[in-house]
């Protein structure tokens, strides 16, 4: 994906990375179809064996000093092709646990390298979720997710594998409790033919889907280069991930 700023490649049987001789990275975490079925709306579906595979702090190596110190983190994440039962292969929904180092749940920028994603936040995971979006993306566009929401990342294209990178608080970690309780998120994706619909979860409020696209998030020096290529140009761009509490006037009636 060296178009994307990193010397890596994807693969997709078995699912997993490899990187170039300037790229450090983990061994990916495998995600199997029974890690995974507490979490579905039909535990018994069928699915690939395989779901998805994550490697987080990826990064080449002259860039390690820089991201420790600013606590950043770079992350690159693989779905299978195909569908579980009726829902698309998709993340658990979740909630960022709040970093000691800044004492905010941290946001999230999500970048599209391959296929199509959906990726759906709500800005509460209580009885009423507040305002709910689902974000469809496709190749190098991204999504911010703001401080404190719920979120998903749902594959788009159940033909076509999902890849992604993000950037995300090296401290990062997941709440699953609140969400768990309700079911999950507010919204369920349900695949019908080629296109993903939704189910309102009876677990919260009666509310508001609102499906919209990708914009440029200017307001925080985002450009439309790929998103590492962006931290190589300039390290202190996505500083507002790990300290959000920097850009705390950006955050308030923010719109992804």
């Amino acid at each position: 994906m060296s178009d994307y700023g990193l010397d890596m490649t994807i693969t997709h049987q078995p699912l997993g990375f490899s990187y170039g001789d300037d790229v450090t990275g983990p061994m990916p975490e495998i995600r199997s179809l029974d890690q995974i079925r507490p979490s579905l709306r039909d535990p018994d579906c069928q699915g690939p064996d395989q779901v998805y595979a994550i490697a987080m702090d990826v990064a080449r190596l002259m860039d390690r000093p820089e991201l420790e110190k600013r606590m950043l983190l770079f992350g690159v994440v693989t779905y299978a092709a195909g569908t579980l039962g009726d829902e698309p292969i998709r993340s658990q929904g979740h909630v960022h646990r709040i970093s000691q180092h800044s004492g905010w749940s941290p946001p999230e920028l999500y970048e599209i390298w391959q296929g199509k994603a959906i990726i759906y936040m709500q800005e509460y995971v209580e009885d009423d979720p507040g305002r709910c979006f689902a974000v469809l993306a496709g190749p190098g566009e991204k999504v911010l997710v703001p401080p404190g929401w719920g979120h998903a990342t749902i594959s788009a294209s159940p033909d076509t594998p999902l890849t992604f990178g993000a950037w995300c608080d090296r401290e990062y970690g997941f709440e699953y409790d609140a969400v768990r309780a309700r079911k999950g998120l507010a919204w369920y994706p349900l695949v019908q033919g080629k296109n993903i619909i939704w189910q309102h979860n009876s677990h919260y409020m009666a509310g508001r889907l609102q499906m919209i696209t990708p914009r440029r998030y200017s307001e925080f020096g985002i450009t439309d280069a790929p998103i590492y290529q962006q931290f190589i140009d300039d390290p202190a761009r996505f500083q507002f991930i790990s300290r959000p509490d920097r850009t705390a006037e950006l955050w308030h009636h923010f719109h992804p």
